[in-house]
């Protein structure tokens, strides 16, 4: 329960960072990484042969250390491949740390969509689903009719970036992993 409580307190001051300066800041996210091995491996020392210490803390050391690694590599290939932020990529794998490499990689995934269910949700918003509609079929056709991908205008370019917050969703998507809320929803 305590590595809980830390991770929900350090996620939401990472959403809080990032909603107020659009920064996820090092010295929250290298602090949770610390603060996770540290636990896992003082858990897991302290309770070397009771499965109730165990079961507690949930993840042992080399879990946690799998955790991080699994989950940081995953998002490195996205911070050099789609241009996601730094402070993504170590939030990522502060919780891939906290939660073990299945729970992390879940966690990862849920913020994903969620981080792309909002986007698209802002995307409508700022251009309208008509004009949207429009724009995304008007498109089609001339790609069709060119027999091969019209590029975008830059104008087009710019509408399809709208910012995107990867903490929220990552303080999400560890409420939906750790208390197992889509268990609860099927």
């Amino acid at each position: 329960m305590l590595a809980t409580i830390l991770l929900l307190g350090l996620v939401s001051v990472a959403t809080a960072t990032d909603l107020a300066w659009h920064k996820i800041y090092n010295w929250t996210t290298y602090t949770g990484m610390l603060t996770a091995l540290g636990l896992s491996a003082a858990g897991w020392l302290v309770f070397p042969g009771a499965i109730a210490g165990r079961e507690a803390l949930r993840v042992s050391f080399l879990e946690s250390l799998i955790g991080l690694l699994a989950c940081g590599l995953v998002m490195l290939v996205c911070f050099v491949m789609f241009k996601v932020g730094g402070g993504d990529v170590k939030l990522i794998a502060m919780l891939g740390a906290f939660l073990g490499p299945e729970e992390g990689i879940e966690a990862m995934l849920w913020t994903f969509v969620l981080g792309g269910c909002v986007g698209l949700i802002v995307l409508i918003w700022r251009v309208g689903p008509a004009r949207l509609i429009v724009h995304v079929c008007r498109h089609i056709v001339w790609s069709l009719r060119l027999g091969s991908l019209c590029p975008l205008t830059d104008e087009q370019r710019a509408q399809l970036q709208p910012p995107l917050f990867l903490a929220p969703s990552a303080l999400a998507a560890v409420a939906i992993v750790r208390f197992a809320l889509v268990d609860y929803l099927m």
